[in-house]
C-alpha cells in the first residue's frame, strides 16, 4: 500500500441489495478479484484509515460520532452473549471449544435484528448484504477458527457502512480507535474463551495467528511519537503504554497467550522492532497485507461479495 494520500471512500447510492455470496471459488479467480473495483476499494479503504490514526493514541482528541458509539454498542452487546455459554469442560482439546459454536449461532440469528437497532430506516433494505459480513467477521462456527479472513470481512463490513453513509470520511478515526479497537477487544475475548483456531496461520513465520490490521494500523499510530520500533516488544512499554497503541495491544496479546521467548514464537514482529522507522514499518506492512492476505487465495476464497462490494465491476490495469 502506498504511504502518500488515499482516495475517500465515499458514500453512493445503490439500487437494489442482495445476500452476499462467494465469488473467488479457485485459483484462477484471484486475477479478476485483483483487478476489480472491490479490490481497489479495500486497499483505498485501510489506506484512508491508516492515514487517519498517524500520530495518534487512543486517547488522543478526535471526533467520535453518535453513530460510531451505536456501532460499539452492538459490538458491545454481542461481546455480552460470550457470559450465556461457558465453555464446554468435556472436551480437553487444544483449541475449538463447542461453545463457540453456540454463541456464533446467535450472532448469525440475531445479526438483523442488531442491524435494526443500529441503522435508520431507510438503510434497513440493506441489512440482508450487510448481516452476512458481520457475522463472518467473528471467525468460522463449523472449524471453530479465527483468522485475517474473518479479520477482513469485518471490514468490508465496516466499508459498506461508509458507502451507504451510514459512516462518514470524518468518522475514519474513531472507526480505527474506537469502533475497530472495541471489535478486536470481542475478538480477543472470544479467543481467550473458546481457543479458537487460528485459521491459516504461518505460525512463527506469520505476523499474527489472528490479527493483521491492528499492527497495520498501530504502526501508523507510532510515526512521529518519539518512539522507536526497537521498543515495541519491550514489556516496560507495553505496561507503561500499551493503553495508547493498538500495536503494543497486540504484542501483549501474544505475550498473554504464548509461552517462551518473544523471538521464537513470533519472529515477524520481532524482526519489525528491527526497523529504524515506523514509517518504513507501516509501509512495509501495507505491502505485506496485499501479498499474505489480500494475494492469498486461501484467505480471500471465503470472501462474500453482493452488490454493496462486487467481483463484477473490473478495472483495467
Amino acid at each position: 500500500m502506498s504511504s502518500g494520500n488515499s482516495e475517500r471512500i465515499e458514500a453512493k447510492p445503490h439500487i437494489g441489495y442482495k445476500t452476499p455470496c462467494r465469488a473467488i471459488l479457485e485459483p484462477k479467480d484471484m486475477i479478476k478479484w485483483e483487478r476489480s473495483s472491490a479490490y481497489s476499494e479495500i486497499v483505498s479503504f485501510i489506506e484512508q484509515l491508516s492515514q487517519s490514526v498517524k500520530g495518534k493514541t487512543l486517547s488522543s482528541q478526535y471526533d467520535v460520532s453518535t453513530r460510531t458509539q451505536d456501532l460499539c454498542q452492538l459490538l458491545e452487546e454481542a461481546e455480552q452473549w460470550i457470559d450465556q455459554f461457558p465453555p464446554d469442560t468435556s472436551s480437553a482439546s487444544r483449541f475449538g471449544n463447542k461453545s463457540f459454536r453456540k454463541w456464533h449461532n446467535k450472532l448469525a440469528t440475531q445479526a438483523p435484528k442488531l442491524l435494526r437497532k443500529l441503522l435508520p430506516l431507510r438503510l434497513h433494505d440493506a441489512i440482508s448484504e450487510l448481516a452476512p459480513y458481520l457475522t463472518e467477521g467473528f471467525g468460522n462456527a463449523t472449524r471453530i477458527d479465527y483468522g485475517s479472513g474473518h479479520e477482513l470481512s469485518f471490514l468490508v463490513w465496516l466499508l459498506c457502512l461508509c458507502k451507504l453513509g451510514f459512516l462518514e470520511p470524518s468518522d475514519s478515526t474513531a472507526i480505527v480507535l474506537v469502533a475497530f479497537k472495541k471489535y478486536l477487544d470481542v475478538c480477543r475475548q472470544l479467543q481467550r474463551t473458546y481457543k479458537l483456531e487460528p485459521a491459516g496461520s504461518h505460525g512463527v513465520w506469520g505476523l499474527d495467528d489472528y490479527q493483521f490490521l491492528p499492527f497495520y494500523f498501530g504502526s501508523a499510530q507510532f510515526i512521529g511519537s518519539g518512539i522507536a520500533p526497537a521498543e515495541s516488544i519491550a514489556p516496560r512499554l507495553i505496561s507503561e503504554q500499551g493503553d495508547e497503541y493498538l500495536y503494543l495491544q497486540g504484542i501483549r496479546f501474544i505475550m498473554e497467550m504464548k509461552q517462551g521467548p518473544f523471538f521464537e514464537h513470533s519472529r515477524q514482529l520481532y524482526d519489525i522492532s528491527g526497523v529504524p522507522k515506523w514509517e518504513k514499518v507501516s509501509q512495509g506492512l501495507g505491502k505485506m497485507y496485499k501479498a499474505e492476505v489480500l494475494g492469498k487465495f486461501p484467505v480471500v476464497q471465503h470472501l462474500l461479495f453482493g452488490n454493496l462490494v462486487s467481483l463484477s465491476s473490473s478495472t483495467a490495469y
